[in-house]
């Protein structure tokens, strides 16, 4: 884990998208957070010594979503397939999709595993996963305050985590999108989808993978002003809706044509019962406690 310090910085930002807005000053108190996501040999630990079962291991009861489709009342997640088109000619994002049996242990469905992923950010993890494997490890989840100022650095206001240029130098910073989003990816090192942790330079604080490879929860919870459909489709209403969580830092499907989310100021409001093949998380420990 990485030591940040206590102190005053700059959150959100009124360059970008609506929901970050108003850059403000935020106090946070020092903590301990994770250098790197949770990786799927992380999360196979736990699951081992506890027996836990994932959320998107266990089949939906259509009783808790009114108007569902009882042929999906079967254990899956939200798995992104690539169409074979260019965005200009999709009329919305048609590239998720619910697939039975798909799970962190079966990222890209019951035919995939994680075999060669044991460094790579586990994935299709809800919050209550990651509330529960924080627990075990006697860690917590940072709020929304404390992963964005650990996010940024110690950089004054940045764009990036990194400084104020997408690609310094034309380096490749953070494992996004590059390609022609969504049906195309260039896949550097083979990585079309999560990469393992630590593949891209830290920020300055000693933190990998801040910024893409995988979306993290956080424990805030609030209404973004701007509206978007980049980066999951929601379920049904669970009983009224389910509750929302804030999801930080983007992931390997944020392209600068699309979802440019790839910020330490950038936020994605959750539903707490849906997982997809791009979200993760990682721990932190409060001093006080």
């Amino acid at each position: 884990m990485i030591f940040i310090p206590a102190g005053e910085f700059w959150m959100g930002s009124d360059h970008h998208y609506p929901e970050e807005a108003p850059a403000r000053p935020v106090q946070v108190e020092s903590f301990w957070i994770d250098a790197a996501p949770v990786t799927n040999a992380q999360f196979a630990r736990f699951v081992a010594e506890t027996g836990h079962i994932s959320f998107a291991e266990i089949a939906p009861d259509p009783r808790d979503y009114p108007g569902m489709d009882p042929s999906l009342a079967h254990p899956g997640s939200i798995v992104f397939i690539p169409p074979d088109k260019p965005l200009h000619q999709l009329s919305g994002p048609h590239w998720w999709h619910f697939i039975i049996g798909a799970d962190w242990r079966h990222p890209r469905g019951p035919n995939s595993s994680i075999e060669g992923l044991d460094t790579h950010p586990v994935v299709h993890i809800a919050y209550a996963d990651a509330l529960a494997y924080a627990a075990w490890a006697n860690k917590d989840l940072p709020t929304e305050a404390e992963w964005e100022k650990a996010a940024r650095g110690g950089l004054d206001r940045a764009p990036y985590a990194w400084g104020n240029e997408l690609f310094p130098n034309g380096q490749r910073m953070a494992n996004i999108w590059e390609g022609h989003f969504p049906h195309y990816n260039l896949s550097p090192h083979g990585w079309d989808r999560s990469s393992p942790v630590g593949s891209y330079p830290a920020n300055g604080y000693g933190l990998f993978d801040m910024i893409g490879n995988v979306w993290e929860w956080t424990t805030s919870s609030d209404t973004p002003q701007g509206e978007g459909g980049c980066c999951s489709r929601r379920p049904p209403a669970h009983h009224g809706g389910p509750q929302e969580k804030i999801l930080k830092g983007g992931s390997h499907m944020c392209a600068p044509e699309y979802c440019q989310r790839y910020r330490p100021a950038a936020r994605w409001l959750q539903p707490t019962d849906t997982t997809t093949g791009h979200v993760g998380f990682r721990c932190i420990r409060r001093l006080a406690s």
